[in-house]
């Protein structure tokens, strides 16, 4: 049986939220937030959750959920009368904005009747693709997690044009799987999984129930676009799959529409397709550290913090930095030094080079005193540093 996942992210396509264009379907919108309410109740170690558990405040080994949900231009499509998705950016943005706001709503008042708070968040490909900016978005939704909310991204299609935007709901759940280093991404779809051909044109297509994520024979596989809806059909799909292995997340695609989707998932039932990462989560993410950075700069410890890193596996607070060389910003990469020179190791970097000579030999209790705020009580974090 596998560990069940501890971080997942949930991606609902924009045929299932408004039943083929219909307008929202509000039953099946409550559905998924019941199934995702009970799961959260679960802790990790658990059996899997009875179809009375009780909602709320999730135990602190519980699963923590993030929803990617399309709909916005779907919806807002249904309400100003348009048959036919848009091609024109104004227009998009428009029915985006129109279909977001009761999108949102029926998301909020299904999750508050479980006693869960949500929060919206909107992305563009500027917000991921800009370090400070991936960082603010990335400290975001793991306090919300931290806190027991529940968020609920979409992208920022009201403000995005050709050169900002992700493009579709697969890829932009693949990303925030990157961002917040989940463990599992669910895709649910319209379809039951990944077939050996469009099942729709050929009837004796075999649905795949396990695959590795990445390998090139399954794009050939996938075919062209889904629904008129959405944007994205199977490929973007596999796509997504490929690029949520790359920080270790595997991926199962389903169909939404099968009764107790989610639970039965962390039942450990097969169910649709599942996409496995060959690498480690925290493997996948040091090795990307490893072979993608380069050095923007360097702090040496004193011996105890030296010891507290190797010996005892601790993340490098600020007062064991003695000496802080080089200039560089919140997120990059910088080496770790002995009080000889020596490398020792290498992190990402809570702050940025001038906050840190000026914390450094600080206890972090004395970060906020010192700069005005406080990103985090780490300089570098265990889970960000790599011991050469």
């Amino acid at each position: 049986m596998r560990r069940r996942a501890g971080r997942i992210v949930v991606k609902v396509g924009s045929s299932l939220v408004t039943d083929e264009g219909k307008g929202l379907d509000l039953a099946a919108i409550a559905h998924w937030c019941e199934q995702i309410a009970r799961i959260r109740t679960l802790p990790l170690g658990a059996s899997a959750p009875a179809a009375d558990a009780g909602p709320g405040t999730p135990p602190d080994e519980a699963p923590e959920i993030i929803l990617v949900s399309s709909g916005a231009v779907a919806e807002g499509m249904k309400r100003l009368g348009w048959k036919r998705r848009p091609r024109e950016m104004h227009e998009l943005q428009a029915a985006a904005a129109i279909g977001q706001m009761g999108l949102v709503q029926a998301y909020e008042s299904s999750f508050r009747r479980h006693g869960i708070m949500t929060a919206q968040i909107l992305l563009t490909h500027d917000d991921l693709a800009d370090r400070k900016r991936y960082l603010n978005a990335r400290a975001t939704l793991l306090t919300l997690l931290k806190l027991g909310v529940l968020p609920i991204v979409n992208e920022n299609d009201t403000v995005v044009t050709d050169e900002i935007k992700v493009g579709d709901n697969d890829t932009l759940a693949a990303l925030v799987s990157n961002l917040i280093e989940a463990e599992l991404l669910v895709i649910l779809t319209d379809q039951a999984g990944l077939f050996t051909a469009d099942p729709r044109k050929q009837p004796d297509a075999r649905l795949l129930s396990e695959v590795r994520a990445g390998d090139p024979t399954l794009e050939a596989m996938a075919g062209g676009a889904g629904s008129s809806l959405g944007k994205g059909g199977m490929i973007t799909k596999v796509l997504a799959a490929k690029r949520a292995a790359s920080s270790g997340a595997s991926t199962v695609v389903c169909s939404g529409r099968e009764p107790d989707v989610l639970v039965r998932l962390m039942q450990d039932e097969a169910v649709g397709t599942r996409f496995t990462a060959q690498t480690p989560r925290l493997a996948a993410r040091k090795k990307w550290m490893a072979d993608h950075l380069q050095l923007r700069g360097a702090v040496v410890l004193d011996q105890g913090a030296v010891t507290a890193l190797l010996s005892s596996g601790r993340s490098l607070l600020p007062i064991g930095v003695t000496e802080v060389r080089g200039e560089f910003e919140r997120g990059e990469l910088v080496a770790i030094l002995g009080p000889d020179g020596r490398e020792l190791a290498r992190g990402l970097v809570n702050y940025a080079s001038n906050d840190a000579r000026r914390v450094m030999r600080q206890p972090s209790s004395r970060i906020e005193a010192i700069l005005g705020f406080t990103e985090e009580p780490e300089l570098i974090h265990r889970d960000n540093l790599i011991v050469r």
